[in-house]
């Protein structure tokens, strides 16, 4: 039986650090759009590395935004995080060369925000912009695989407490 746990704070943020690639969703006006997108965990921030379009106007609207990210080996094995935070585009010069060199380390080829884009009979111009979330919640769960044979509680009938384990 498989069943799921809350992750505990070092188990998110070795997630966060192990894996680079999630989901990331931002919203304005009630309207979500979530984007994939390469990141870097430099505890306690995410940076994340893209160009101008839809997802860096909404967040320049609204810097409230989720990453989601998650490992799956298969149905039964499992773990998932979302964090909660606000994003601000860096500017600063020394702080972009470093978020930058952090991504890279995760994603040496800064695909696919760095590509070839198409507008008509165009290529679009490629704008990097370097995004900081700053966490303000981070929640994670995970699959557990349980013996079949085992309960890990039992149901207590009334006035007998000796069948709780």
């Amino acid at each position: 039986m498989i069943e799921v746990e809350d992750m505990r704070r070092e188990e998110i943020e070795s997630l966060l650090h192990d894996v680079g690639y999630g989901h990331l969703g931002a919203s304005v006006d009630g309207q979500p759009y979530i984007v994939p997108v390469h990141y870097a965990y430099d505890e306690p921030d995410i940076y994340v590395y893209t160009t101008e379009g839809k997802k860096v106007e909404m967040i320049r609207e609204n810097p409230k935004v989720c990453l989601q990210l998650e490992e799956v080996k298969d149905n039964e094995n499992w773990r998932s995080v979302v964090v909660l935070g606000n994003a601000e585009q860096i500017t600063d010069k020394a702080i972009r060369e470093n978020a930058v060199a952090l991504i890279a380390k995760v994603n040496p080829t800064l695909t696919p925000a760095v590509s070839i884009r198409w507008m008509d009979s165009w290529v679009r111009e490629n704008i990097e912009v370097i995004l900081k979330i700053t966490p303000t919640q981070m929640t994670g769960r995970a699959s557990v695989e349980r013996d079949s044979g085992t309960a890990n509680y039992a149901p207590v009938e009334p006035g007998k407490r000796e069948n709780i384990i």
